[in-house]
């Protein structure tokens, strides 16, 4: 039979009298063209899920070059930018011995004392009691505070608290509380808490 007249035999083909359990009985020009539309429909199929697979890998490996990206930015920038922080490193160092050398060791702290004490008597306070209390551990260092009562004038304490600050060592005020003693005066009786700081070395803590 030759392709027109398989051809012309598909215009006589009755749909209705196609048996779809036995494709074998089909005429040879349609089972070639169903053969041909699935094939389409299978290639396409593959081919579009393929596709999508390495589109989303395309993404993925996309994604990762700009991470690698700016990491290399970063460790460029980071390689160039070296001996400026190793200047930075030894300027931080040297900071931060000049901080340590302002945090009073035990031998130091009587006469840490001291000078509180001048220092009010110098702005013309009258120094009740001052009370070294216990020390507070924290992670690089030993706070140790100092609940100091004193009496005078408003303006003297407030040069005193002020003058605090010119002290050689690191003092912090804390819990300020002023109350006048009496009405017949016009003297304020102040109690604070000062706080200064001792490096905390972790080999001699032990056999404290």
């Amino acid at each position: 039979m030759s392709v027109i007249d398989s051809l012309q035999s598909l215009n006589d083909l009755d749909l209705s009298d196609l048996d779809f359990d036995n494709l074998g009985s089909w005429p040879p020009a349609l089972k070639v063209i169903v053969g041909f539309i699935l094939w389409i429909l299978i290639f396409t199929g593959g081919y579009y899920y393929h596709v999508e697979g390495l589109q989303a890998q395309l993404q993925t490996v996309r994604g990762q070059e700009a991470d690698l990206r700016r990491d290399f930015e970063k460790k460029a920038f980071e390689a160039a930018n070296l001996e400026a922080y190793k200047r930075q490193m030894v300027e931080m160092e040297e900071s931060f011995g000049a901080l340590v050398s302002q945090l009073p060791s035990d031998t130091e702290v009587p006469g840490l004392l001291e000078d509180i004490t001048n220092k009010g008597e110098i702005n013309g306070l009258t120094i009740d009691t001052i009370d070294l209390l216990d020390e507070v551990p924290e992670e690089f260092y030993m706070e140790l505070p100092i609940r100091i009562n004193a009496i005078g004038s408003y303006h003297d304490l407030g040069a005193f608290i002020s003058g605090m600050a010119g002290l050689p060592r690191i003092v912090t005020l804390h819990d300020f509380d002023i109350k006048a003693p009496g009405s017949a005066t016009n003297q304020l009786e102040m109690t604070i808490l000062a706080k200064t700081y001792r490096y905390r070395d972790d080999e001699n803590e032990g056999g404290r």
